[in-house]
């Protein structure tokens, strides 16, 4: 039976579970500055319901704007809806719309028990999330993808999510919040490294079609170093050194003469290895809360 077969499982796969990362990771990592005891769980998990709602709302969004632009028309990469035609545009669109609901009521509910400067930020979120591929003009077919994953899925969501604890932002904040940024934008480069030929062909000029398959590549390789500046910067030096250890697989991916569908082995390094330093970034730092 094929992997699309069933409704559900073609929704699943349209959501992107392997992205998810880049939505958790700064949550957690904005949560484990702050004394255990001294956590505010709530405004926590809100903060996670946000940025994945934010996350999954953008995955449908690109697959509806993408799909109806037919810049998916010769997709090599993960299973699209729109695309594939089994499920009306306008469905898609409709649930880009509710994730990006379930974000706003979350954030408004965050907003209320903290700072109502907060709805500025989650209008701007959900503004961008949409005009990434959406709209007349979506910046990402510009090569500006990056700095809003690094803005959102890194900065605002690490610090925001220290600034709801106590109202106040840890200087390390924002350091981890670069950390947290560079890793998503490894993993936004590895989908666009993938797409290289297509995006081209199609008119969406990312960075990674703009420099090349094979200069794109230290695109990539800059965003793996960015990611251990930021470690390092917020005084975690071995998380530094062990980054480039558990990106060194895809790195080495990055730089091999692979191309299109044969690159899909570089999202999954790039999100295990998201995992993998987000969690170790998140015990050292509650061990140093905890025990400073």
């Amino acid at each position: 039976m094929s992997d699309v077969a069933t409704p559900t499982r073609r929704w699943v796969m349209a959501a992107r579970p392997r992205t998810l990362p880049a939505a958790g990771v700064p949550v957690v990592l904005g949560a484990a500055l702050i004394r255990p005891a001294t956590i505010n769980w709530l405004n926590s998990a809100l903060c996670l319901i946000v940025a994945l709602s934010l996350q999954v709302a953008t995955n449908f969004a690109n697959d509806y704007s993408d799909g109806v632009r037919g810049t998916d028309h010769d997709r090599v990469g993960p299973f699209r809806l729109t695309a594939s035609k089994l499920v009306a545009a306008r469905v898609v669109r409709h649930a880009a719309w509710w994730g990006f609901a379930v974000a706003s009521v979350a954030g408004v509910w965050l907003s209320a028990r903290t700072s109502w400067w907060l709805v500025l930020v989650g209008v701007s979120a959900v503004l961008a999330g949409w005009f990434y591929t959406g709209g007349p003009r979506p910046y990402g077919y510009y090569g500006f993808g990056e700095l809003f994953v690094f803005i959102y899925f890194g900065l605002v969501a690490t610090v925001g999510t220290a600034f709801v604890q106590h109202q106040t932002i840890p200087a390390r904040a924002w350091w981890l919040g670069a950390a947290a940024g560079f890793m998503a934008c490894a993993l936004l480069e590895a989908n666009n490294l993938r797409d290289v030929t297509g995006d081209l062909a199609a008119g969406k000029l990312t960075l990674a079609a703009r420099l090349g398959r094979r200069r794109g590549a230290w695109l990539y390789a800059a965003c793996v170093l960015g990611v251990a500046v930021g470690a390092i910067g917020a005084g975690q030096l071995i998380v530094g050194i062990v980054a480039s250890v558990v990106y060194l697989p895809a790195v080495r991916v990055a730089f091999s003469p692979l191309s299109g569908r044969e690159l899909l082995v570089l999202l999954r390094y790039s999100a295990r290895a998201q995992l993998q330093l987000g969690a170790l970034l998140a015990v050292l730092l509650a061990l140093n809360t905890y025990w400073g």
